[in-house]
């Protein structure tokens, strides 16, 4: 079969079928008694074998290389070749990312593209300030990616960085937020921490129901940040997170406040203190938690409340009885409302106390 031909069947220019020639790839197998090449069946079986294997990637050498060399072995080839795809894969997707981020913030010349191109390479900095002014810089009218900004702070180990990206992030409202819960699924432990503390400072219903969600969350630490925030915005579903918080001592003295604001409404007021009255009156609650539970109380107003820290101030427990003691005098003293006190004033009240007593502290 001459070239032509061969060319036609094959989909294999003439040109390639030639080059492939001169590399030895495929060399025609006899000629015409004018000269022309002549390509036996053989021949054009190599032929597909050739476009085959440059199908899967590999160079015209290591084709010949495939085909010639009878040491050859092909799953290292393959190995190898899909490591080679893999990186290649990534690369694009990256490349496709960064496109698609140029592309929301809508730029109406090259200036812009720059601009947000220098932008999302500052965000990816080693340097963490160059990282957190990135961070800062949509002060100053410059697009910056939700998606960007989502990706950095969820990465993100630097405190001050974090709370510079949390900062960018409570100005894009739903759009950040609906990217940060996503967040909230992630099998790391510090990603689904980030996602709720950069949540907690979005305002807005959608970002409520969101942490609303988050009270479920498998991670006790999803869970805490986001009874704080919900609690700062005075949304009752909180209460019983927040009041396992004062228990175990993990970030009582915010929780103790979170409380306190919840209390503001009269039904989640009493709602609030038959909780912290059950847990210290429970037989198994230890000292410590007994403390923090009192020193919770006195920011709970209400007669449920007032009641309850009447019958602590003679508390077997003398740290107990003492602080509902002092607590009832500033009650007394402030129309039985300590929510009136603001929390570092009420942390002060019970640090000082009465000369020579001993006033529980609350572990932070």
């Amino acid at each position: 079969m001459l070239i032509g031909e061969v060319a036609r069947r094959s989909g294999v220019s003439a040109r390639m079928l030639r080059h492939y020639e001169s590399l030895g790839l495929v060399r025609p197998s006899g000629r015409t008694v004018s000269g022309y090449r002549e390509y036996s069946g053989e021949d054009i079986q190599r032929i597909f074998h050739v476009e085959s294997l440059r199908s899967l990637g590999l160079s015209l050498r290591e084709i010949g290389r495939a085909l010639d060399d009878p040491g050859f072995t092909p799953p290292a080839l393959v190995e190898d070749l899909i490591g080679r795809t893999r990186e290649r894969i990534a690369a694009e997707t990256e490349l496709l990312t960064r496109l698609c981020r140029i592309d929301a913030t809508d730029p109406t010349g090259w200036e812009d593209v720059l601009q947000v191109v220098a932008l999302l390479q500052a965000l990816e900095s080693t340097s963490a300030g160059t990282r957190q002014r990135a961070a800062l810089s949509s002060a100053h009218d410059v697009t910056v990616p939700v998606e960007a900004l989502v990706e950095a702070a969820l990465g993100e180990s630097d405190a001050n960085v974090a709370g510079a990206l949390r900062w960018a992030l409570a100005r894009t409202g739903d759009p950040g937020s609906a990217l940060l819960a996503e967040g909230l699924g992630s099998p790391v432990a510090a990603v689904r921490e980030r996602a709720v503390r950069a949540l907690a400072e979005i305002p807005g219903d959608e970002t409520t129901t969101r942490l609303r969600d988050a009270l479920a969350n498998h991670d006790v630490v999803v869970r805490r940040y986001a009874a704080l925030a919900l609690g700062t915005r005075g949304v009752a579903d909180a209460v019983p997170t927040l009041v396992d918080m004062v228990v175990d001592g993990s970030n009582d003295t915010d929780a103790a406040d979170a409380l306190s604001v919840l209390a503001g409404d009269t039904g989640t007021a009493d709602r609030i203190a038959s909780a912290l009255v059950d847990l210290l009156t429970h037989g198994t609650t230890g000292a410590p938690a007994r403390g923090r539970l009192t020193q919770a109380l006195a920011g709970i107003p209400g007669t449920r409340a007032s009641t309850a820290l009447a019958e602590l101030s003679h508390d077997p427990d003398r740290a107990v009885a003492l602080t509902a003691a002092y607590v009832l005098r500033l009650r007394g003293d402030m129309g039985g409302d300590m929510r009136t006190v603001q929390p570092a004033s009420r942390s002060r009240a019970f640090s000082e106390g009465d000369p020579g007593s001993t006033v529980y502290r609350p572990s932070v």
